[in-house]
């Protein structure tokens, strides 16, 4: 144990979307070696803190929940092993979220702590739902209160805004006892489930009808509850549910880490995602003897892995950027050609398709005839791709350097069954390895009865024809084979 006690940071994660996490909040977790999260949380956070000790204690039903209690000692005890300590919350620490007898049990102890403002349920799931708290002519105040055990209404305002916090279970008792207290039962009413996630669910009534309401459609916790005339304004403002692929449910096949800028596109587009990664990677000892790349005319470079490989494999040996000088460099995509200039590297060619004739145009374009030129290839799954055969039957040497394995990532079953209880709309395959390990992840009869509600959406005509051979039908590829326009072809399939 070290003499030191460290410090605990309360942090407020939000309602539920993950984009609306503070810088500060990231900026922390990235810096956390534990983290004590709620059911609240959306885990999807916890990559900002891929190294750390990751500590549920929320309630779940395969899990059991701490007490307030358990969960102080718990910072406390924390806070004696690390330096950095970070107790995620939903929404803010301070509103509705027991955050201040957190901070009182640290105080107590002597422990350090810094609190973090989140985005409050009230505040996010109200926005999501196009609900503005005030209005000129509508409301002038707020109010925002605990639902969940019966309130006493006498004491508030009969104009405004009121906000109800954790009230979904007692909603009737409320709105009979909101009535009593002096507002009118035609008071427009609005019960926001899920706020600012893709399951968001928006439902409007009056103090009259709203629990029956709620009751019929099965709304049930977490949700807010907003009373006041602003609700009005929902049928005008309400931006979040239009998004066009809003309450569209789509898996993402792509490794965790190559995923992110795709799930962040569809998410803008109002999808919901999946995240089921069905490529790991492997990257193989050094080449003996090294490759020396100051020997070739040509290197292309098909992805991410390989420039990463390619560079840890040259400074093994001895070798840095200087080595390329007078080297023509390809990049197969965008994303290809940005981790080389983020190395202040210069990209000579970036096809827009990576289709064999294509790339060989442009490298012809680029600098003239391809035969009698060295080329390297440093990349995976050798001899899968028809780009080396076309190379050499021009007249180019070809040398492929294996800079790294895609293999099945391992212990994939238990998400397996959850892909399948999730049902998506569509699949999403970013590679040839990742249609092949999805086929071998699944299986047969598990891919067989995902396709009768599932379409299939690759990146680019090699995904697909892996696919395909596997017996998936893709139903959507992009004419450019970049993560842009795959998202773009989803929508417009969603909406044809």
């Amino acid at each position: 144990m070290k003499d030191a006690v460290g410090k605990v940071y309360l942090v407020g994660a939000g309602p539920g979307d993950p984009s609306l996490l503070t810088l500060r909040g990231k900026d922390i977790l990235e810096r956390a070696q534990v983290v004590i999260y709620d059911s609240l949380v959306n885990e999807s956070l916890l990559r900002h803190a891929p190294d750390a000790e990751h500590i549920f204690v929320g309630k779940r039903p395969d899990r059991h929940s701490l007490t307030q209690e358990d969960i102080n000692r718990l910072l406390i005890e924390q806070a004696k092993l690390a330096d950095c300590v970070v107790r995620l919350k939903g929404g803010d620490p301070f509103v509705f979220g027991r955050g201040g007898e957190e901070a009182a049990a640290l105080a107590d102890a002597g422990v350090s702590f810094e609190i973090v403002p989140g985005v409050t349920a009230g505040l996010g799931a109200t926005a999501y739902a196009g609900i503005p708290l005030t209005h000129r002519g509508a409301s002038d105040r707020v109010t925002f209160i605990a639902g969940h055990a019966r309130a006493d209404f006498d004491d508030l305002p009969n104009r405004g805004t009121l906000v109800l916090y954790m009230g979904v279970d007692k909603l009737a008792a409320n709105m009979r006892a909101l009535a009593a207290a002096g507002r009118t039962p035609d008071t427009p009413v609005a019960v926001v489930e899920w706020g600012t996630l893709p399951r968001q669910r928006c439902l409007v009534g009056t103090i009259q009808n709203i629990a029956n309401r709620c009751a019929e459609n099965e709304i049930e916790a977490p949700a807010i509850i907003v009373v006041g005339e602003v609700v009005n304004l929902r049928e005008s403002l309400s931006w979040f549910e239009q998004r066009p692929l809003f309450g569209t449910k789509v898996a993402v096949t792509r490794t965790q880490e190559r995923a992110a800028t795709l799930v962040q596109l569809l998410r803008e587009q109002g999808a919901d995602v999946f995240e089921f990664p069905t490529v790991a990677i492997e990257t193989p000892p050094p080449q003996t003897p090294p490759v020396r790349v100051s020997g070739y005319d040509w290197i292309i470079l098909t992805s991410i892995n390989g420039v990463d490989t390619l560079f840890e494999q040259m400074a093994a040996s001895g070798q840095d950027a200087r080595d390329l000088h007078g080297v023509m460099l390809c990049a197969i995509s965008a994303k290809t050609a940005e981790a080389l200039r983020d190395r202040s590297i210069r990209v000579d060619v970036v096809p827009e398709r990576y289709e064999t004739e294509f790339v060989l145009h442009e490298l012809e374009n680029a600098a003239g005839e391809i035969g009698g030129k060295r080329v390297l290839m440093p990349r995976a799954d050798i001899g899968r791709s028809s780009l080396p055969k076309a190379l050499r039957g021009r007249g180019a040497e070809v040398d492929e350097l294996q800079a790294y394995r895609t293999v099945v990532p391992q212990d994939m079953e238990a998400r397996a069954e959850e892909l399948m209880r999730y049902a998506p709309h569509y699949i999403t395959f970013g590679s040839a390895a990742s249609a092949r390990n999805f086929h071998e992840i699944l299986g047969a009869d598990r891919v067989a009865q995902l396709s009768e509600g599932s379409r299939y959406a690759a990146i680019g005509p090699i995904a697909a024809k892996a696919a395909q051979e596997l017996g998936i039908t893709v139903q959507v590829v992009p004419e450019v084979h970049r993560v842009p326009e795959l998202v773009n072809a989803i929508v417009q399939d969603r909406e044809s």
